[in-house]
C-alpha cells in the first residue's frame, strides 16, 4: 500500500468482455459526443467554424441521448408539487410576434430594446426551427428558444460571445433553484456545453479575456440565484415597460449589464476595435 501514490489509492482496474470502449456514462459511450467535447474544449477559434455553428450537432446528440420518458415523469412529478408550473403547462402559451410587432414600443421599453438590439442588427428571432411542441419537455425547450434573446436583455448579457455566458449561467443557476435536481440537470445540459466551450477555450488560448469570461459567469449566477423562475415568463404584458420595471415585474434581480464587445472580438480571433 505504501508503494502506491496517494492519489492512486483506491483505483480498481476493471475488465470487460466488450470489444469496444464502454463505460457507465452514456455520454462517454457516444463516440460523436467524445469527439465534439474534445474539439470544442481544446480548439482555438477560426473563421472556418463560427462558434454559433458548433452547437448545431450537439442539439441532435442530446436529443438522442436524453431519456425522454424519464424527463416526462420528472415534469409530471414537478407539476404535482408546483402549482405555478402546472398552470404554466396548462396554459401552453406560445408567442406569435414577428419583427414588425416591436416597432410600436417607445424608446427605453423592453420591446424597443429588443427591436434595437436584435431585429435592427438582423439577428433571427428564432435561432433554429423546432416543430410544434407535443410533450412537456418539447414545450419547455420551445419556450426557451423563443425567449433566449429576451433573457440576454433581462439578465444583462451582451449580444456577443462573452455575453452568451450570462443567460446560460443564469439558466443553470435559476433552474437548479426552482426545480428538482434531476429535472434541472436534464434541462440544463445544453447550457452546460455552451459555457464549457467559452470557459475552457478562454483559459487555454485567450488569457486576456479570462477575467471578462469569469465576470460574465459570476453575473449570470448572481442574477439566477436572486430571481424567480424566469423560464416560465410571459413577456408580452411587459414589453411596453422600461427595462428596470420589466425586470421587477418578471421577478428578475441583481442583473448587471457589461459591454463585452472588445473581449469577444479578441476571443473570436479579431483585434478589438
Amino acid at each position: 500500500m505504501n508503494d502506491i501514490p496517494y492519489l492512486l489509492r483506491g483505483v480498481q482496474p476493471m475488465t470487460t468482455e466488450s470489444s469496444v470502449l464502454i463505460s457507465s456514462s452514456k455520454y462517454l459511450n457516444d463516440p460523436r459526443l467524445r469527439e465534439w467535447v474534445a474539439n470544442i474544449a481544446l480548439k482555438r477559434n477560426g473563421p472556418d467554424m463560427p462558434a454559433q455553428a458548433e452547437m448545431y450537432p450537439l442539439i441532435a446528440l442530446l436529443d438522442e441521448l436524453q431519456d425522454k420518458h424519464r424527463i416526462e415523469e420528472l415534469f409530471t412529478a414537478e407539476r404535482k408539487k408546483n402549482p405555478v408550473m402546472d398552470a404554466w403547462f396548462n396554459e401552453w402559451f406560445l408567442s406569435d410576434y414577428d419583427a414588425d410587432y416591436f416597432k410600436q414600443f417607445d424608446e427605453g421599453s423592453l420591446g424597443h430594446i429588443f427591436y434595437r438590439d436584435v431585429i435592427e442588427k438582423n439577428f433571427e428571432i428564432v435561432i433554429y426551427e423546432k416543430p410544434q411542441a407535443k410533450t412537456q419537455f418539447e414545450y419547455f425547450l420551445y419556450r426557451a428558444g423563443q425567449n433566449h434573446d429576451l433573457e440576454h436583455i433581462l439578465t444583462g448579457g451582451d449580444f456577443n460571445y462573452m455575453g452568451e455566458l450570462v443567460p446560460a449561467w443564469f439558466r443553470i443557476t435559476n433552474q437548479f433553484k426552482h426545480l428538482s435536481p434531476e429535472l434541472a440537470t436534464e434541462v440544463s445540459l445544453s447550457y452546460l456545453f455552451v459555457t464549457m466551450r467559452y470557459s475552457i477555450r478562454t483559459l487555454l488560448h485567450y488569457p486576456t479575456v479570462w477575467q471578462t469570461c469569469q465576470n460574465a459567469i459570476e453575473r449570470g449566477m448572481k442574477c439566477g440565484h436572486a430571481s424567480g423562475p424566469l423560464f416560465m415568463a410571459k413577456y408580452e404584458p411587459v414589453f411596453h415597460l422600461p427595462l428596470a420595471e420589466a425586470r421587477l415585474a418578471l421577478d428578475v434581480h441583481e442583473a448587471e449589464f457589461v459591454d463585452t464587445t472588445g473581449p469577444s472580438m479578441v476571443w473570436a480571433g479579431r483585434d478589438a476595435a
